[in-house]
C-alpha cells in the first residue's frame, strides 16, 4: 500500500519562494542566510538551531483574507510546531529549547501591542522559566534571524 502524501500549494510557495513582507526569501533561503550569518560570526552552537527553526513553516502556512490582497502568508505558531518535528531528534536539548523559543521575544511584544493579554501571560511564564544566559543566546539568535530575513551580506545592524 503506497502512501500518498498531498501537500499544500502554500508548502512549495512559502518554501521556495515567498513568505512575507518581512521576509526577502523562501524558508529555505532564509534558513541559508540563518546559518550564514551563525556561521561567519563563529557561533557555532546555534548552527543546528538555524539550520531546524522554521522547518514548521510550510507546514502551518496559511493566508487570511488581508494576507490574500497582500500575496503574503502567515506562520501562527511555527515555532512550536517546528520543535514538535524535532523533539525526537539526535540533536542538543539546546538546540530544540532554542528552535522552540527563538520567536518567544518577538511574540510577547507583537500580543502586548495588540492586548491579547492571555497570550502575553501564557508566553511570559514560559519565557520567565528561561535562565538569563539562555536568553542572552535568544537574543543573539533573534539577531541572526533578522538578519537572514533581508541578506546573505553583512548590514549596517550585523553583530
Amino acid at each position: 500500500m503506497k502512501l500518498k502524501r498531498v501537500l499544500k500549494k502554500e508548502f512549495y510557495i512559502t518554501l521556495f519562494i515567498k513568505q512575507n513582507k518581512w521576509h526577502r526569501y523562501g524558508v529555505l533561503l532564509h534558513t541559508f542566510a540563518v546559518a550564514f550569518h551563525i556561521l561567519k560570526a563563529k557561533e557555532y552552537k546555534m548552527l543546528a538551531a538555524a539550520f531546524l527553526h522554521d522547518i514548521g513553516k510550510p507546514y502551518v502556512a496559511y493566508q487570511n483574507e488581508k494576507d490574500k490582497i497582500t500575496k503574503e502568508f502567515s506562520f501562527h505558531n511555527h515555532e512550536e510546531i517546528s520543535y514538535h518535528i524535532i523533539k525526537k531528534w539526535k540533536v542538543s536539548e539546546y538546540t530544540k529549547k532554542l528552535v522552540r523559543y527563538h520567536y518567544i521575544i518577538r511574540g510577547m511584544q507583537k500580543a502586548k501591542e495588540r492586548n491579547l493579554l492571555g497570550v502575553y501571560k501564557r508566553m511570559k511564564r514560559s519565557f520567565d522559566k528561561l535562565d538569563d544566559n539562555f536568553i542572552e543566546d535568544l537574543k543573539l539568535f533573534m539577531k541572526f534571524d533578522d538578519m537572514g530575513k533581508i541578506s546573505f551580506l553583512k548590514t549596517k545592524d550585523n553583530i
